[in-house]
């Protein structure tokens, strides 16, 4: 597996979880047959993953989508 392979070297570190987290992550790691680590470090690489192409990338794909909105000019904008 990938990630005993990557995080051999890791930093042992003690977190505490909620009651129903470790219910959901047990269900989980079963389902998937892994191990709790792998779990943990997998969501913390997906939390941690640099996202900041995915607004440019979002207004790309969605630039032109209404092509005859009619937009009011900023002085008719109503200020109240």
């Amino acid at each position: 597996m990938l990630y005993t392979t990557l995080y051999m070297a890791a930093r042992r570190t003690q977190i505490y979880l909620t009651a129903e987290q470790r219910k959901r992550l047990d269900e989980r790691r079963r389902r998937d047959k892994r191990t709790l680590a792998e779990l943990v470090r997998e969501a913390l690489d997906a939390y941690l993953a640099d996202r900041s192409g995915e607004a440019a990338s979002a207004l790309d794909s969605t630039f032109g989508a209404l092509p005859r909105l009619d937009v009011p000019n900023r002085n008719e904008w109503n200020r109240g």
